[in-house]
């Protein structure tokens, strides 16, 4: 903990007395999203809805498609959860939706470009020419317009590692280290553990302040061992999770995620979770009234994190995936009704 006070000490505070000040005077709250892919994407372009002070926290484990490829040949961290996060931030309005398409465009060609996004070379481009993640992806946010800051969790590239039992199926009860962020979420067997590699890397200082500063920190949905948990193997990112004042509200999957998750109950979620960061608890659990068959078990493991559970229709109506608008709903009124009484209420 000590350095991750020296961090607090150390760090600047961007405009942190006018912020101060405009939660005085009725600010929305301050959130933190901490998550990759898909399932962080989902979560953003919700919270884009209901507060305009929004910052995600990005893994940086990828290592699979036009990210590994980037990541392979100039050792630069994986752009593209990245990519989309800023995408998921971008507005509803032309110009926001229009960068949306552009920076998530894939070329598709018989040569080295296939399947590049083109906002994976752009954000990959800018971090050459400023030599400053942060800076690179804060300029990157101002040319989409985008509604939220983006950070990496860390600024270095990490290996995940996990334990799996069966991954051979011809030896169902050994258990097999695997490899890869990209290997990882599709692994056959039963997932008993993530390391990253390095294991004890070091956090974006950006990335601690504003879990620091927050009022709610959102973790997941997400592919749980290869994007949400990954955020709680970063020693300073997790001290500062169980420091931080504000309050922590979980968000499930709708479903298990085949491979990965394969056969996991809602409650089995949390367990694997509490087994990663034992000293962490949580305000709220949000899940799909429609995905947990069995809420007096949920609510009991819930329990053991310090946690309530939330129920709400959160998915769409037209497949597995989280809905922006019905998501939004659920958020702010978690915001209003577990929130302690502030300034936006």
């Amino acid at each position: 903990m000590g350095r991750l006070r020296r961090l607090r000490r150390t760090t600047p505070q961007r405009g942190g007395d006018a912020v101060r000040t405009n939660r005085r005077r009725g600010a929305q709250p301050k959130v933190v999203a901490l998550g990759g892919g898909r399932g962080l994407s989902a979560s953003l372009a919700a919270l884009r809805r209901i507060t305009g002070d929004l910052t995600a926290v990005v893994t940086v484990a990828d290592d699979g498609g036009s990210s590994g490829r980037l990541r392979e040949e100039l050792g630069v961290l994986p752009p593209g959860d990245l990519r989309k996060a800023l995408a998921a931030l971008c507005g509803d309005d032309e110009w926001g939706q229009t960068w949306a398409r552009v920076i998530q465009h894939r070329f598709q060609s018989q040569g080295e470009l296939h399947e590049h996004a083109v906002g994976n070379l752009l954000i990959v481009a800018l971090w050459e020419q400023l030599g400053d993640h942060v800076s690179a992806l804060d300029l990157v946010g101002r040319l989409l317009g985008a509604h939220g800051r983006v950070l990496p969790m860390s600024a270095v590239p990490l290996e995940l590692q996990a334990l799996v039992r069966g991954h051979n199926p011809d030896r169902p009860d050994e258990i097999a280290t695997v490899r890869g962020q990209a290997t990882v979420a599709l692994t056959p067997g039963e997932v008993q553990s993530v390391h990253v590699v390095p294991h004890d890397p070091p956090a974006v200082p950006e990335a601690v302040e504003a879990v620091l500063d927050a009022d709610w920190v959102v973790l997941g949905p997400g592919s749980w061992f290869s994007s949400v948990i990954p955020h709680l193997l970063v020693p300073e990112l997790r001290d500062a999770l169980m420091e931080t004042k504000a309050r922590r509200v979980l968000s499930l999957n709708l479903a298990p995620q085949p491979g990965e998750t394969d056969g996991f109950s809602p409650q089995r979620h949390l367990e694997v979770l509490a087994r990663h960061a034992p000293k962490l608890a949580l305000d709220v659990v949000l899940a799909d009234q429609a995905a947990v068959p069995d809420r007096e078990s949920l609510a009991d493991a819930a329990r053991r994190l310090g946690a309530a559970v939330e129920l709400a229709p959160v998915a769409a109506p037209d497949g597995p995936r989280h809905d922006p608008e019905l998501l939004a709903a659920a958020y702010d009124r978690i915001f209003r009704m577990h929130g302690r009484i502030g300034p936006w209420r």
